[in-house]
């Protein structure tokens, strides 16, 4: 049986006469930047998630790059994070011109260690970016606690975890700033790009809506007076009147053109209406594996405060590519997330991370394999899956 590790085409079949319909709507309106489908997706957000603001933008990377630039973070500014996830998180960091610090993980559930963290913290540092890996919440009570007895700042990177609770709370409302991805394969997925932010806090979320649109406007001057501390007054001389906005061409901030357009917002906004169902699903197919899997894996192990949205399913094994290579053979895709920890990367060799400073992390990178889950992966297809890895431990026993 072939089983592809992921196939988003089964989840995309079922809702396509409700995306087609709005293609033609979006067209014959011929409004694809802003509008009433993005300002409605932003809407059924907030209220699916019990969020407060929410401001949409081109995508994760983005969306965790306009969080840093509104909570202040900058060059010579350090930003503590997990070793073990997407290089955008760490990249995102350096973007802005601060210091990734890297601290390990937890074997059990591949989350950044709380324990870890008020070590790593310095003079230097603005904040702290936990990231939600797989789609299981970290620990937010003992980072939120952590940064509060610091004054620093918590920008939680959900881009795998949108759906996921904490404490019988969805993701998104424990942070400064909560960052999402839409990218095609997450569980809530677009046809492109997309990202966004969430926050409880009004000011940020003028700032952070002033900086994804080129600082301009009201919203500009007024973002760049909460980030001066003094506010901006408008002037007659500001109208030049030959405008629809005759603000639009004021500018006040070095912003950024990361906008959600018409058709990606429309298309998140027919599939949020599923995502629920879509998340039971994956639940699902995560019990099973659990359930059926043989001990010689190692399986992730979460809290009674820890609802997964299981963004992946990972297993451990020191028999990593040996395994995959098995699955492989029998026709079944694998994912390898993530071979190197990011401390380990090239691109931070800078940061003079010697191999076996984070060991967890680093053994992790080692051992871990994704097994498929996706919306439309059938109990015929989860249990030939089982039946495979454990037959290959079975015939080295």
């Amino acid at each position: 049986m072939k089983i592809p590790f992921l196939d988003i085409s089964r989840q995309n079949k079922a809702v396509m006469d409700e995306i087609n319909t709005a293609m033609v709507d979006i067209f014959a309106k011929n409004s694809f930047i802003g509008g009433e489908y993005v300002l409605d997706f932003e809407r059924e957000v907030a209220d699916y998630l019990g969020v407060k603001n929410v401001v949409s933008c081109g995508n994760g990377t983005d969306a965790l790059i306009l969080a840093l630039r509104a909570c202040g973070v900058g060059a010579g500014d350090e930003v503590i994070t997990t070793a073990f996830s997407f290089f955008a998180t760490a990249e995102a960091i350096a973007y802005v011109g601060a210091k990734p610090v890297f601290v390990d993980i937890r074997e059990r559930d591949y989350l950044i260690d709380p324990d870890m963290i008020e070590g790593k913290i310095t003079d230097r540092t603005k904040a702290i970016l936990p990231v939600h890996i797989f789609g299981a919440p970290c620990d937010m009570d003992g980072i939120k606690a952590i940064a509060d007895k610091h004054s620093l700042k918590v920008i939680e990177d959900a881009a795998q975890a949108i759906g996921s609770r904490y404490r019988g709370k969805y993701i998104g409302n424990f942070g400064d700033i909560t960052c999402f991805s839409f990218y095609p394969t997450k569980n809530l997925g677009g046809c492109g790009d997309g990202g966004m932010v969430t926050t409880e806090n009004d000011d940020l979320y003028t700032i952070l809506s002033a900086f994804h649109e080129h600082g301009a406007g009201k919203n500009g001057a007024v973002a760049k007076g909460l980030m001066d501390g003094e506010e901006y007054t408008f002037s007659i001389d500001e109208k030049t009147g030959n405008s629809y906005d005759p603000y639009r061409y004021y500018n006040y901030l070095i912003g950024c053109n990361s906008r959600l357009d018409a058709i990606q917002a429309a298309i998140l906004s027919i599939k949020l209406k599923h995502l629920g169902e879509y998340n039971k699903e994956r639940a699902n197919i995560a019990g099973r594996y659990t359930d059926g899997l043989c001990h010689e894996v190692r399986k992730p192990v979460y809290g009674d405060d820890i609802k997964p949205c299981w963004h992946q399913y990972v297993v451990l094994s020191p028999l990593k590519y040996e395994l995959c290579d098995y699955l492989s053979e029998k026709g079944i895709g694998v994912g390898t997330f993530y071979p190197v920890p990011l401390h380990l990367q090239k691109a931070f060799a800078e940061l003079d991370y010697k191999e076996g400073k984070l060991p967890v992390a680093e053994r992790i990178c080692n051992e871990s394999i994704c097994l498929p889950i996706y919306p439309g992966l059938t109990d015929e297809e989860v249990d030939a899956v089982i039946g495979c890895v454990n037959q290959f431990f079975k015939e080295r026993a």
